[in-house]
C-alpha cells in the first residue's frame, strides 16, 4: 500500500474537522478478521459500538460476520433500521429499553445480556406483550466490576431464564474490556487467568445441563489469544476495523490504522504553534492524546471545544489541512455525524454514523 502521507495528500474534505476513513486500510482489516475468525471456527460479531455506522456495519456483515453488538437500544434500532438482521446488545439494559428491543424483535433477532432476576423478568414481560422471543444472554463479570454476575452465581440466573417465558437462554456474555489495552506480557497472563476461570465455569454449567449455545466476548486486544484459547464460541472485537492511537501503541496487532481527522489551521499568529480547528468537540480526550499525522514531527494539545494546537508549526499554513490520528476511536465518532470514506485517489463517499443517538 502506498505511503499513508501520499494518500493524505490527496484528500481534501469539503468541511472540517472531518473524520476519513482509509477504504483500502478498513477493508483490509475487515478480511484479516474475518479470516482469523474463520480460521479458529469462531463466529464473529463485530462490534458496533465502536464505528455506529450502518454502513460499516453492513460490510462487515457481507464479509462473514453473523451480526452485530451494540452497546445501547438506540445503537440497535439504528442498526436493525440500517439493515442488520441480527443484533446483541451487550450491555444491561434500562427498563423502558426492554420494549423497544421486543418490538424489533418481531422483524429480526435481537438478543440482550442481564445480570440480574429483575432484568430477566422485565425483558420477559416486554417480549410476552409484543408476542416475541428474546434471546437473553448471562452477563458474567470476569472482574471489572462493571455489570455481570460472579461466575459461581451464573447457573442460577441461568435457572430463572429458562423459566420464563419469551426468552431463549442463549449462552454467556464474558467481556474483558479490562484486559484490552494490557502490554502483550501483561495481557496475555491476565487473559491465562481469566480463560482457566471462564473453563471452570463452563465446565460447571455443563455438569448441571446447561450447556451455552454460544460463549461471546472478547476483543480487538485479546483477539488472537481468544481464538488461541478455543474457549469463545463468538468474538465481539469493534476497533479493529479502524483503529486508534491506543491500540495501535500496543505494537503487537495486526491491523493498519484506517481512520484519521483532517483539520484546517485557522490562526497562523504564533511562532510556536498553528491553531487548527480540532478541539474537544472533535477529538475526545479519553485515551492518549491524538498522533500529529501531518505535519510530522509535531504535537497536538487541546485548546479548547473548537480548537487545537499544533506544535511547532511543522510548515502547516493558515488554510492548510493538518492531520491527526485519533488517541481513542470510539468516543471520537460519537461526536461526528458521519464519516469519509476515501479511495486512493481521493475520491469521497459519505456514510453517516446513524447509530450515535436515538431518542424515539
Amino acid at each position: 500500500m502506498e505511503s499513508l502521507t501520499a494518500f493524505l495528500a490527496r484528500v481534501q474534505p469539503p468541511l472540517t474537522p472531518a473524520l476519513v476513513v482509509r477504504r483500502t486500510a478498513l477493508m483490509a482489516n475487515l478480511a484479516a478478521m474475518q479470516a482469523a475468525c474463520d480460521a479458529g471456527g469462531v463466529r464473529l460479531r463485530a462490534h458496533g459500538k465502536m464505528h455506529k455506522c450502518s454502513r460499516l456495519g453492513r460490510a462487515q456483515v457481507a464479509g462473514g460476520a453473523v451480526g452485530l453488538c451494540c452497546q445501547t437500544v438506540g445503537e440497535a434500532e439504528a442498526y436493525v433500521a440500517g439493515g442488520i438482521a441480527d443484533v446483541l446488545v451487550t450491555a444491561p439494559v434500562p427498563p423502558w429499553g426492554w420494549p423497544r428491543l421486543a418490538a424489533l424483535a418481531g422483524a429480526t433477532r435481537v438478543a440482550g445480556v442481564m445480570d440480574s432476576p429483575a432484568q430477566a423478568a422485565a425483558a420477559s414481560a416486554a417480549a410476552v406483550a409484543a408476542g416475541v422471543v428474546i434471546d437473553a444472554f448471562v452477563d458474567v463479570d470476569p472482574g471489572m466490576g462493571r455489570a455481570g454476575v460472579a461466575p459461581g452465581d451464573a447457573a442460577a440466573l441461568v435457572a430463572v431464564i429458562k423459566g420464563l417465558p419469551g426468552l431463549n437462554w442463549a449462552g454467556i456474555q464474558a467481556y474483558c474490556g479490562h484486559h484490552q489495552h494490557l502490554l502483550p506480557a501483561e495481557r496475555a497472563a491476565a487473559h491465562a487467568a481469566w480463560t482457566d476461570q471462564l473453563r471452570g465455569l463452563l465446565a460447571d454449567l455443563r455438569r448441571a445441563g446447561l450447556n451455552p449455545g454460544q460463549i461471546t466476548g472478547g476483543g480487538t486486544g485479546t483477539a488472537a489469544m481468544d481464538l488461541a484459547a478455543g474457549v469463545y464460541t463468538e468474538l465481539q472485537a469493534g476497533s479493529y476495523a479502524l483503529m486508534d492511537v491506543e491500540y495501535g501503541d500496543l505494537g503487537d496487532l495486526p491491523f493498519q490504522p484506517a481512520l484519521f481527522l483532517a483539520a484546517s489551521v485557522v490562526s497562523a499568529r504564533h511562532a510556536s504553534h498553528v491553531t487548527c480547528d480540532a478541539g474537544h468537540k472533535a477529538l475526545h480526550p479519553n485515551g492518549p492524546p491524538p498522533r500529529v499525522l501531518v505535519p510530522a514531527g509535531s504535537q497536538y494539545r487541546p485548546a479548547g471545544d473548537e480548537h487545537g494546537a499544533i506544535i511547532p508549526p511543522g510548515g502547516a499554513a493558515e488554510g492548510g489541512l493538518v492531520w491527526l490520528q485519533p488517541g481513542h476511536v470510539d468516543p471520537t465518532i460519537a461526536l461526528h455525524d458521519a464519516l469519509f470514506v476515501a479511495d486512493e485517489d481521493g475520491r469521497l463517499e459519505r456514510w453517516p454514523i446513524d447509530a450515535r443517538r436515538s431518542s424515539q
